[in-house]
């Protein structure tokens, strides 16, 4: 198996339907009490790609990818239309938008990351597929030219040149993708006229890395 540097149709990809998924196992006692346990320390994603199938050329674009991804053999990039970005629906990318870290005058790499929630219990979620091309770093609110640090675009982590300084905030913007793969060996294609095709189901679920 390997991971595909490309991704899913965005067209097709926009249209989809899904989200995050979490796993947790509840116990009700015999008090009427319960117990719940979190099975997973993160949330992974589940799309149905079938609501973005519109015409007959989009059919024949998955049924490619398909069969070139070896159905859910190989994994691949994927355009969550709904959360993709650290910036704010219809806002513009800032490099202060989401920190990733504090300096401390030794550490060179820092993983990218996008903050869910407030200061209460904030969910931290890794971000391994970022856009480079959208990428901006600022440390204690100003801007790090491209030159001063390298990005890794399969694992999302940044190294800078030089150690930031000690308690220096690191803080980034950026758009971002999320390794998925099909999660089934099979597509069922439904010819519903000569010029018109639909696939129910494209089920996608994300690769935890």
């Amino acid at each position: 198996m390997a991971f595909h540097y490309i991704r899913f149709p965005i067209d097709i990809a926009l249209g989809a339907r899904g989200g995050p998924r979490r796993q947790t196992d509840i116990v009700s006692l015999v008090s009427g009490a319960e117990e719940r346990n979190s099975l997973w320390a993160n949330s992974r994603r589940y799309f149905d790609a079938g609501y973005g199938v519109k015409s007959l050329a989009d059919m024949r674009a998955v049924l490619e990818f398909f069969e070139e991804r070896r159905g859910r053999f190989h994994s691949f990039l994927w355009r969550d239309g709904f959360d993709f970005s650290t910036a704010l629906i219809g806002s513009a990318i800032t490099a202060s938008d989401q920190p990733i870290g504090t300096g401390d005058g030794a550490t060179t790499d820092f993983q990218l990351i996008k903050r869910y929630g407030g200061s209460f219990d904030p969910y931290d979620r890794s971000i391994t597929k970022p856009d480079i091309s959208t990428l901006v770093v600022a440390i204690d609110g100003t801007l790090v030219s491209a030159s001063d640090f390298s990005i890794d675009a399969l694992t999302g982590i940044i190294t800078f040149n030089t150690a930031p300084s000690l308690s220096t905030v690191i803080t980034a913007g950026f758009e971002f993708d999320i390794a998925v793969r099909f999660d089934s060996d099979r597509l069922d294609i439904e010819l519903s006229s000569f010029d018109a095709a639909s696939i129910p189901n494209i089920m996608i679920v994300e690769v935890l890395e």
